[in-house]
Order: structure tokens, then C-alpha cells, then sequence
């Protein structure tokens, strides 16, 4: 219940996720509605918000399958040069979903393919953060995840407030008590 009120868990609670039903469900029309009838067969494959996705999984109604972004391909292409990889394209919370989707799936190489993603992409975020020009910053922005953006933000306001600091910004200043003197105690 801590991220109730988070705009973006709620956001990546509601990114699609294919599934396969493990048992008949009636009364799911909402699913599909074009659909003529409103029951799902045993062994359909349907795109599911990820929430409604996870609670089916716990009541073992569904199998959860591996995401797009999570694919061969994108493994393939980050392993060659994750900085290059547009990740915002293939799904804007990569990292908050796929530590989500982990668990459901029972593949335990998303975790080493989040980390490794994150380290290799990390020091670029920051390097340019630091020091891109404004004119390049949209066309490097479009690359990145929601939690890099946010990291490159705080990146480039960490390193405005050092200029402004450096530049004469307010230094140190003496505490109003380190000027007044001890009364001797007769």
C-alpha cells in the first residue's frame, strides 16, 4: 500500500502483459469487447493489464508470459551496447516492471539483465547529464526510462546548484552562538 497514491506504480500496474489461462473463465466479456460470447477458454492467449495479470497468477488461473521487452532480441542488443538501446520505446518503467514481472514468470535472468542494464547505462546517463549541450539533451532524452530521466534530472540539478554554489552562491556562516562569550561563573 505504499505506492497507492504514485502515479507511476500506477502506470506500470497498467501495462499489458500476455497471459494464457490455465482454466475457463466466464463473464469476461470486458477482455474483449468485440468478442460474441464473454467466457475465455482454457489455454487462450490474452493481453492483460499487469495488475489484473498478478492477481489472476495468484489464484493460478493464468500463466504469465515474458514480456516483449524482456525478449531475446532486447537481450542481444543490450548485451552489445545498452546505451544505444532505446528502452523508453519498449516500455517507459523497463526496470520497475521487469523487478515486477521477475516473480511471475520464474526467470530468474531478468534480474542479472535489469542489473546489468542499469550499470552499463548508469555512468552514460550521468556523463551526460553533466555535461551534454542543451541542443543534444531531447534527442538522448527519448532514449531513456522513466527512472533514468529522473536520474538524469537530478543529475543536471545537482550539478546547477554546485555552479551556483561555486560561483559565490551562500558560503558557510558563522553560528550565532561561536560569537558570544562565556560569563566567567564567580
Amino acid at each position: 500500500m505504499g505506492h497507492y497514491y504514485d502515479i507511476d506504480d500506477i502506470l506500470i500496474e497498467e501495462e499489458l502483459v500476455s497471459v494464457v489461462f490455465q482454466k475457463a473463465a466466464n463473464g469476461v466479456g470486458i477482455l474483449d469487447p468485440g468478442a460474441e460470447t464473454s467466457t475465455v477458454e482454457q489455454g487462450s492467449k490474452v493481453e492483460l493489464p499487469f495488475w489484473l495479470a498478478h492477481e489472476l497468477h495468484l489464484r493460478q488461473a493464468v500463466s504469465v508470459n515474458v514480456p516483449a521487452c524482456f525478449d531475446q532480441k532486447t537481450r542481444k542488443e543490450i548485451q552489445a551496447d545498452a546505451a544505444c538501446v532505446d528502452l523508453r520505446n519498449r516500455c517507459a518503467y523497463f526496470y520497475e516492471l521487469g523487478c515486477k514481472i521477475a516473480p511471475l514468470v520464474g526467470d530468474k535472468t531478468i534480474g542479472a539483465l535489469l542489473l546489468y542494464a542499469f550499470k552499463s547505462r548508469y555512468k552514460d546517463v550521468l556523463i551526460k547529464a553533466h555535461t551534454a549541450a542543451f541542443s543534444l539533451a531531447p534527442k538522448f532524452m527519448t532514449l531513456l526510462t522513466n527512472e533514468e530521466t529522473n536520474l538524469y534530472e537530478a543529475a543536471q540539478s545537482s550539478m546547477a546548484a554546485f555552479k551556483r554554489w561555486r560561483m559565490g552562491g551562500a558560503r558557510f556562516q558563522r553560528a550565532a552562538v561561536l560569537g558570544k562569550k562565556r560569563r566567567p561563573d564567580d
